[in-house]
């Protein structure tokens, strides 16, 4: 197995300096892959790259990821070896739209949903994959506090949650890991939320760290998208702002040759040295990319080079995410003393 560096995030989850994102494996973009090639995969990361970190939700499929991961696991001792994070809160009403589930009764259901999915006995990292705006942090946190007092969960996590509900909740109960989205072309949460995550001992989880394929495909990833993509929506990957975004790749290309790496390499790179807290989770479908991403954690960056890539933000055009005005970007909830059940 190959040695990966290991890290803690948090005060006690300890996994692989880089992890695996699996949802493009059931869907997102594009259609879902073949399952035992994506099996195949997974164990691949865990038995010959050393990433231990896979990172599942019950939206992924919906449904399907988890039960692929738990597939995965199954034999040769293969759940001992990995940490799984898997999330909770993005469903569907009857109307088949999405919306944000924080309540007690939906978090317990939702968790022994998992549970039987991925077909373990404990999920080591659980997260509350959006935050919803209609509930108090400390109302959800209450419940998956609960969850790991039974030992069906060993640890919480928040996703796109504001800093301020980031320090409620932590007061209920710690806080293990923050995932967002961050990478040379999403920025916004270094100015607030990193600094509230290091001085409450949160680990960090980027994901999307690859810009949705761009910095590893570069804009052609942008040409002849699948209806069932779900960048064909995202604002940086359309009209003017692909064509602008394109100048900021050719910038990443250029300084990977000149370091002798892929732009994908130097994208992860850029991360990894952000800190020892920092887990990115960039996602594939095959194994020659999850061989590359890995080669990441050997590309050594200077403070000048860091600062060269440091400032490309400023040439991005157009909303990271297409629903930035939603309750789906570091959101806040009512008070506590507002709820009434």
């Amino acid at each position: 197995m190959a040695n990966v560096a290991r890290i803690k995030l948090g005060q006690g989850l300890e996994v692989s300096k880089q992890g695996l994102g699996c949802a493009a494996m059931t869907g997102s973009y594009g259609p879902p892959k073949p399952e035992s090639e994506m099996i195949e995969l997974i164990r691949h990361a865990i038995n010959s790259a050393g990433v231990t970190f896979l990172d599942t939700s019950d939206a992924y499929g919906p449904y399907h990821n988890e039960i692929l991961v738990g597939k995965a696991l199954k034999g040769g001792g293969m759940r001992e070896k990995v940490e799984i994070a898997t999330k909770f809160g993005i469903s569907k009403n009857e109307k088949w739209e999405l919306e944000i589930n924080g309540r007690p009764e939906y978090v317990r259901a939702s968790c022994e949903a998992s549970l039987k999915r991925l077909d373990v006995d404990c999920i080591d990292l659980y997260y509350a994959h959006r935050i919803d705006t209609r509930v108090p942090i400390e109302v959800t946190m209450g419940e998956l506090k609960k969850l790991v007092e039974e030992g069906k969960i060993k640890y919480i996590g928040l996703s796109e949650a504001s800093a301020s509900t980031i320090r409620r909740a932590h007061a209920v109960h710690p806080i293990t890991a923050v995932q967002n989205e961050w990478s040379l072309w999403a920025r916004d949460i270094e100015e607030e939320l990193v600094p509230t995550c290091r001085e409450l001992g949160i680990g960090i989880v980027p994901y999307s760290p690859l810009g949705r394929g761009f910095f590893s495909s570069g804009p052609n990833v942008a040409q002849n998208l699948l209806d069932n993509d779900i960048r064909k929506i995202h604002p940086r990957f359309q009209g003017k702002n692909l064509e602008n975004n394109t100048v900021v790749y050719e910038r990443v290309a250029e300084m990977a040759t000149r370091k002798g790496c892929t732009p994908s390499q130097l994208a992860l790179a850029w991360l990894h040295h952000q800190g020892d807290d920092v887990c990115p989770i960039p996602g594939t479908t095959k194994i020659p990319n999850l061989n590359q991403n890995i080669g990441a954690l050997s590309v050594k960056l200077t403070r000048e080079e860091m600062n060269e890539l440091c400032s490309l933000a400023d040439l991005v055009k157009g909303d990271r995410h297409p629903l930035m005005s939603t309750t789906w970007i570091q959101a806040d909830t009512p008070p506590l003393s507002s709820w009434q059940g």
